[in-house]
C-alpha cells in the first residue's frame, strides 16, 4: 500500500514488541522497518539502467518472506549493539529489536499482497506476484483511523495501560476494515460474473479491483479471445449489476524483437494489457488491471507506460499518469462512487 499506510503499521508492530520498554522511539523504528521494503525503488534505480528492469525490481525481493527474514536478524543485531549503551546498557535485548524488525518489515509485504499491484512474497525461490485484489494501494477508511490511534497513544505514557488500548484500537479497527473488504471483493466478483453472463460476455478470465481511495466503486475486466470487456459497478448503485461497458482491443506488439520486454511487462501486468504504437516510433503500453479514469477527453487508462527503443530494447520514460485536469477526475470518480 501506499507509504503512509506501511509507515503506521510498522510503527504500531515498533509499539507493540518494545511500547513498554522505550515508548515512543518503538514507534519511530517501527516505521523505519516499515518503510525499509519501499526503498527498492531507489535501489532498483542504482542497479538498473533500464527503467523497465528498475520498475521490475519494485515488490521483489526486498518484499519476500526470506528478506523480511535476513534482515529482521540483521537490523535486531546492529541496532541493539548501537542502541544498548550507556543509560541505556540493558534496557532492551537483541531477541527485542529482531522481534521489532521482523514485524515491520514482515507486514509490509503482507499488506501490500492486497492489493492489486502484486508482490513476490516467495522470491527468490518463485516470481509469483501475489495480489488478492481486494483493496486499493491508498484507502482512506484504512489508513485514518489507524493513523489517528497511533498519534493519540504517543501522548501517553509507555506504562499507561491506555495506551495499549489505543494499539489495540488502531490495529483491530484497520483488521476489521480489511476483512470487510476481503468479503466485498467476494461479493463483489459474484455480481461481476453474473453481469457478463447477463451481457452474454463469453470470456476466458476476469479480475475485479477497487477504484482508488475507496472499497465502494469497483472496476472489472474481462479478457475474451480477441478484445477485452470493462465495466464499473458502486456499492450504491440501484441495479445490482455491473455497466457502463467498455470494449478495449487487443493490441499486441508484432515486432520479435522487443518480445523479451514486452514478456516481462505482461507478466508485471498478469496479462491484462495492449500496446500502442505511436508515429514518432515510440508506444504506448496500458497496464489494464487498473480501473480507467474520466478524464475530459474520455476514459483513459491511469497506468500507462511510454516506451522507446534504446540498446537494442525497450526502455521507459518517467510515469506519469494521464490526467491533465486532476480535480475533473476525482469529481467525476466522486460522482460515480455514489452510485447511478
Amino acid at each position: 500500500m501506499d507509504s503512509l499506510t506501511q509507515i503506521v503499521l510498522g510503527a504500531a508492530c515498533g509499539e507493540a514488541v518494545l511500547g513498554k520498554k522505550i515508548g515512543n522511539k518503538a514507534l519511530l523504528f517501527g516505521a523505519i522497518g516499515g518503510t525499509i521494503p519501499d526503498l527498492d525503488v531507489f535501489i532498483g534505480s542504482l542497479l538498473h539502467n533500464n527503467e523497465i528492469d528498475a520498475m521490475l525490481f519494485h515488490r521483489g525481493f526486498m518484499h519476500s518472506i526470506l528478506f523480511s527474514v535476513l534482515a529482521a536478524f540483521l537490523l535486531g543485531w546492529l541496532v541493539h549493539k548501537l542502541y544498548d549503551r550507556g543509560k541505556r546498557l540493558d534496557t532492551t535485548t537483541q531477541k527485542d529489536w529482531i522481534s521489532l524488525f521482523f514485524w515491520s518489515l514482515f507486514t509490509h509485504p503482507i499488506l501490500d499482497c492486497f492489493t492489486p499491484y502484486g508482490t513476490q512474497l516467495f522470491a527468490p525461490f518463485s516470481n509469483y506476484r501475489v495480489a488478492f485484489n481486494n483493496i486499493a494501494v491508498a484507502d482512506l477508511l484504512y489508513t485514518t483511523p489507524f493513523l489517528l490511534c497511533m498519534i493519540i497513544l504517543m501522548f501517553f505514557n509507555r506504562q499507561n495501560n491506555t495506551r495499549r488500548l489505543w494499539l489495540k484500537l488502531g490495529i483491530g479497527i484497520s483488521s476489521a476494515y480489511m476483512i470487510f473488504t476481503i468479503f466485498n471483493k467476494l461479493h463483489i466478483d459474484n455480481v461481476f460474473e453474473t453481469s457478463l453472463a447477463e451481457q452474454n460476455i463469453t470470456y476466458k478470465r476476469f479480475s475485479a479491483q477497487p477504484s482508488i481511495l475507496n472499497n465502494i466503486l469497483w472496476y472489472g475486466i474481462a479478457e475474451t479471445e480477441t478484445d477485452y470487456q470493462v465495466a464499473f459497478y458502486s456499492l450504491l448503485d440501484k441495479s445490482n449489476q455491473f455497466s457502463e461497458w467498455r470494449t478495449i482491443s487487443k493490441k499486441r506488439l508484432l515486432n520479435t524483437r522487443y518480445d523479451s520486454d514486452i514478456e516481462y511487462l505482461s507478466w508485471f501486468s498478469n496479462h491484462y494489457y495492449n500496446v500502442q504504437e505511436l508515429d514518432n516510433g515510440e508506444f504506448i503500453y496500458n497496464d489494464l488491471r487498473y480501473p480507467l479514469v474520466k478524464t475530459r477527453e474520455g476514459y483513459k487508462s491511469v497506468f500507462n507506460l511510454k516506451l522507446y527503443e534504446s540498446e537494442g530494447r525497450l526502455d521507459m520514460k518517467p510515469f506519469e499518469p494521464e490526467m491533465e485536469d486532476f480535480s475533473f477526475t476525482m469529481s467525476a470518480l466522486w460522482e460515480r462512487l455514489k452510485g447511478k
